[in-house]
């Protein structure tokens, strides 16, 4: 069986090398061939497109960024999907949303290759460490074809169900580690602001049932300050957009997550994108963040002439109403 891997960054890349050291021939393509030259040798060549790719392998495995970056690779002229052949399987890893991954299987069927979608949680210490879950949605058979070839890279497999089902448990997952890392880091923050020492407030709330048991390891990352990323904080507030959207797509409120995703943009937009994303305590802890400053400051000129309409007019009159609870 000759595998093909497609997006070799911080989780690929360690994927992509545990399934050679099985010794399973590779073809590999990265935007950026450098990353692919650890893993070129005996066992791996490298392909100058998706297309060539395709060409030549049974069992294709995709690790992008985001949705746009699948499409990419998979339908664009030079994409891979006209050029795998009838009954390979297409394995997406990526973390996208719930209803891109279905159109994708779609996609897929028109040309009679099976897909199956298979996102992960693991950061990059359990990749190299053939350590991930992989949340699956696929007809069993198909998952069956490719089991071993997954626990190559990982320990845990769940079925989810169907098409978009293992994407759909993503979701969830990444929105409950998101919004923890978030609330964990206002926390701090706050005990912080209080008077509290950073060690006495990680050696009392680590181990708490209130405390995620993930965030015991970011302790040493908060306390040296250097967040080299495992899980870049970009892509998290990637995921919580796309929770956002599969939210919006199924009718469900997520005022939690709504707001810590936008947490997460302003710490991006302050430089934090590349780091890990416990690097948001770094953003709410520093004092100096955008969102800080401006609501510890009583500058008039801080307050834009139509903020100071609506509020005037909140204020004055029956529209204050519309605010209300109960008024929805």
């Amino acid at each position: 069986m000759k595998i093909g891997f497609i997006g070799l960054g911080i989780m690929g890349s360690r994927m992509a090398a545990n399934l050679q050291r099985q010794g399973y021939a590779m073809v590999l393509f990265n935007r950026t061939p450098a990353k692919a030259e650890p893993l070129i040798g005996p066992c791996g060549t490298l392909a100058d497109s998706p297309a060539k790719l395709a060409e030549q392998v049974d069992v294709l495995f995709t690790m992008l960024a985001d949705p746009n970056a699948v499409e990419q690779a998979a339908l664009s002229d030079n994409g891979f999907l006209d050029h795998l052949r009838s009954d390979a399987v297409w394995v997406d890893c990526s973390s996208v949303n719930p209803s891109f991954s279905k159109k994708m299987a779609a996609q897929a069927a028109r040309r009679g290759v099976r897909f199956v979608d298979a996102p992960v949680t693991g950061s990059a210490a359990p990749a190299a460490e053939a350590k991930l879950t992989f949340w699956v949605g696929a007809d069993t058979a198909d998952l069956e074809m490719i089991r071993s070839l997954l626990l190559c890279m990982g320990n845990r497999i769940v079925h989810v169900g169907g098409h978009g089902m293992g994407t759909a448990m993503k979701m969830v997952v990444n929105l409950l580690i998101g919004n923890a890392m978030a609330a964990f880091a206002e926390g701090m923050a706050l005990g912080e602001g209080l008077g509290i020492s950073p060690e006495v407030l990680f050696n009392s709330l680590t181990g708490m049932p209130a405390v995620a048991p993930f965030l015991a390891l970011k302790r040493q990352k908060i306390e040296s300050g250097n967040y080299e990323a495992e899980f870049p904080l970009r892509w998290m507030q990637k995921d919580l957009h796309l929770a956002s959207v599969s939210a919006f797509e199924s009718g469900v409120a997520m005022p939690v997550t709504n707001a810590a995703k936008e947490l997460y943009r302003l710490a991006m937009m302050e430089g934090h994108a590349k780091q890990d994303f416990s690097a948001i305590y770094k953003y709410l802890s520093s004092g100096n963040n955008s969102a800080a400053a401006c609501l510890g400051k009583e500058d008039d000129e801080l307050i834009t002439p139509l903020y100071q309409k609506v509020v005037k007019r909140l204020c004055n009159d029956d529209s204050a109403m519309l605010l209300h609870p109960m008024n929805g």
